[in-house]
């Protein structure tokens, strides 16, 4: 604990650290001897539980709805946009390792009240934005697959907190298990669907290179600030800051740098398993749906139904379902945990588990079921994309307060950003706030600000 006090407590206005999601708090053993392998894998697992916010059911349908109005165009906007996610996960790993605080608990200690309020009900609107969009996906998968009315699908999603419960219960590992196998169900389907729809591979790679039209035609700058908010999700960073914590690193300076260096490989590598899902999703609805002249399928729905007639097999359309439906479950998981780290780290409230995960549930489906009764099957898409669209506007108020503490070397001792990273991180919340503002303009004035 001397060692621990010498790097980063000065800049902090207490010592006291309360555990971040205490009932798993550092309860996983990491080996202090034996191979760089084995030790990497007892840090593997955060990242993946933090991935599948960037393959969430938001995706899809910024992804169907990009790639079949625009080809392959939009895939450079994937990659930059997981460029930025690797950038800032890291960041948000390391937070959590050097400080042992969440960034929703670093963001109450620093801040005035008043402006911790604030941003933790913005952080609460992202969340239920984003749970939107994953309760609405699971409810469709559940309507595709099985018949389930859109509505009946949205309230069976409260089912997840009791997985929640019975999983923790066990370990954490059984969390991260169950996560893992989801994300592996994802892309089997979507390898197979790969395959089917025999896409372009000189057009796929020149779909990775960055277009200027991509910002200066306003449906394509919507789609693509779509994709940025649905795949740079702020929430993700306040669960990457605390899921770290679950592991018993040493809390020296020669530990903290080991899982530093760990936790990043960790969320590096499963999030190029993220970008790959992500691009897979656009590639087979521009190979599909833009190939055939079909520019407007913008909904799950519609997507589904296509599919098996357009690539000739059945199948193809229950792939499509069973991975909407792994992607939801696995989404509202996560999504469930992150209020969890959001409302305990800015208001500091203690309650029994079962009650905390029902109320951040809650938060989430309650608005889902209003606007599915209000709206029907109908509009569930075009609010799968505006959610997307929200969630990109909150993300400004996650990442700077990030980029801000890790940058600190009062806050973070030895682990504040260096030159190069600092850099980097506030070109990305530049792009990102310059974007977001252009969105806002053009969606009051109606028109492109490029002529």
């Amino acid at each position: 604990m001397a060692d621990e006090s010498m790097t980063v407590e000065s800049g902090w206005k207490t010592s006291e650290k309360p555990a971040s999601l205490p009932e798993v708090h550092r309860s996983m053993k990491v080996p202090k001897t034996g191979s760089v392998f084995r030790k990497f894998l007892a840090f593997a697992g955060p990242g993946y539980l933090v991935a599948v916010g960037y393959m969430d059911p938001g995706n899809w349908a910024t992804d169907i709805a990009g790639g079949s109005m625009f080809g392959y165009s939009l895939l450079s906007v994937i990659l930059l946009s997981n460029l930025m996610a690797i950038v800032l996960q890291a960041l948000a790993g390391k937070l959590g390792i050097a400080t042992g605080r969440d960034l929703a608990q670093a963001c109450r200690e620093h801040y005035s009240k008043p402006v911790s309020i604030v941003l933790w009900v913005l952080c609460e609107l992202a969340i239920a934005a984003c749970d939107l969009a994953e309760v609405i996906g699971t409810a469709i998968a559940l309507n595709l697959l099985f018949g389930i009315p859109v509505l009946y699908g949205v309230i069976i999603t409260v089912v997840d907190v009791f997985i929640i419960l019975l999983l923790q219960h066990k370990g954490f590992r059984y969390i991260e298990a169950f996560v893992i196998t989801l994300i592996g169900t994802i892309a089997v389907c979507f390898g197979l669907e790969l395959f089917w729809s025999k896409p372009e591979f000189a057009a796929v790679m020149n779909g990775f290179i960055p277009r200027t039209e991509s910002v200066t035609n306003p449906a394509s700058l919507y789609l693509a600030i779509g994709i940025l908010g649905a795949t740079v999700m702020p929430h993700n960073l306040y669960l990457h800051s605390s899921i770290v914590q679950t592991r018993q690193f040493d809390r020296t300076p020669q530990g903290k740098r080991q899982a530093i260096r760990y936790s990043t490989w960790d969320s590096t590598i499963a999030l190029f398993f993220a970008l790959l899902i992500n691009a897979a999703i656009l590639i087979i609805a521009a190979a599909t749906f833009h190939k055939a002249g079909m520019t407007e399928v913008a909904e799950i729905g519609d997507a589904y139904h296509l599919l098996a007639p357009m690539l000739g097999t059945t199948l193809a359309s229950i792939m499509f379902g069973v991975a909407l439906l792994a992607s939801g479950q696995n989404s509202t998981l996560t999504g469930t945990l992150a209020g969890q780290i959001v409302m305990e780290g800015f208001l500091n409230i203690r309650l029994p588990q079962w009650l905390r995960r029902l109320v951040t549930r809650l938060i989430a489906v309650i608005p889902a079921v209003i606007v599915t009764a209000m709206y029907g099957e109908k509009g569930t898409n075009d609010l799968l994309i505006l959610s997307q669209v929200i969630l990109s506007f909150q993300l400004s108020f996650a990442v700077v307060p990030l980029i801000t503490f890790t940058s600190s070397r009062k806050m973070m001792g030895e682990f504040a950003n260096r030159l190069w990273l600092k850099v980097t991180a506030w070109a990305i919340a530049v792009i990102i706030i310059v974007l977001n503002v252009i969105l806002l303009l053009q969606t009051f004035f109606g028109q492109s600000l490029f002529g």
